[in-house]
């Protein structure tokens, strides 16, 4: 008898009544918002910010990803940055990816991704317009003048400020652009996915909780679900799971995508 690999043991484990029932949620809406955090990107082999994976060299991130460090010590920060940098482009996009961006890319509905991850990995798998709610480490910043470069290997800007990782630290406010725009999709889908995130951390949780006020239907999908009734839950890894919800016929083309 062959062994079962874990991501098939995954989806043997997943009640079927449940995905039939989210498959329907996603048929019947005419735009889905899909929201993404680091358990999107754990299956990649991306280490979750304040996992086990997350210490390096002593330091935990809550150390290293703030103003006052960078201010404080930017070689130290930036050397950080660089090391998650090299783990980044060591990795591939998972199942979970594709079939999301295969998803969006086909369909002819609004659906779109807002995602707490900062790894590009949506981007790369295909996936079109990804809000990116907490930036991108693909890309730095200046501290001072706030000019965003790609050229990683540029240290000071043009004005005399330090580039630093374009990404969002503790104690700094969200996008207010990439904010408003995910309140506005997500005041208007008619379904939400919440994938890989425990969606409890403010302000991002907020927009979970605006769609359950709106009675919007939210299905979670995450190894250990933590989001209250009436959400559908589908327990699993992304990279398993995504591939069998989003394989439900798409509305545009009526074609059977499994």
């Amino acid at each position: 008898m062959t062994d079962l690999s874990e991501e098939e043991r995954q989806q043997n484990r997943l009640p079927e009544s449940g995905m039939l029932r989210a498959r329907s949620v996603l048929k019947a809406a005419d735009s889905v918002v899909f929201f993404t955090g680091a358990g999107m990107s754990a299956d990649s082999g991306v280490p979750t910010f304040r996992g086990s994976g997350g210490l390096w060299r002593g330091f935990r991130p809550e150390d290293l990803a703030t103003p006052q460090a960078f201010e404080s010590s930017p070689d130290l920060v930036r050397s950080w940055y660089q090391w998650r940098r090299e783990l980044i482009s060591n990795v591939t996009p998972h199942a979970g990816h594709q079939a999301l961006a295969q998803w969006c890319l086909k369909s002819r509905s609004e659906n779109r991704v807002i995602t707490q991850n900062v790894d590009g990995l949506h981007q790369r798998a295909g996936c079109p317009d990804v809000i990116e709610l907490h930036g991108s480490i693909l890309h730095d910043r200046c501290h001072q003048c706030c000019k965003v470069s790609s050229d990683l290997n540029q240290i000071t800007c043009g004005c005399g400020g330090n580039f630093r990782p374009a990404v969002v630290w503790f104690g700094e406010a969200l996008p207010e652009s990439e904010v408003t725009r995910s309140l506005e999709l997500v005041d208007s889908c008619g379904a939400m996915v919440v994938v890989g995130t425990s969606a409890v951390v403010y302000p991002a949780a907020g927009l979970v909780t605006q769609a359950l006020q709106r009675g919007v239907p939210v299905i979670e999908v995450n190894p250990d679900p933590v989001l209250p009734a009436p959400v559908l839950r589908l327990t699993g890894s992304a990279s398993a799971v995504l591939p069998r919800l989003l394989a439900a016929r798409h509305r545009s083309t009526g074609e059977d995508q499994q």
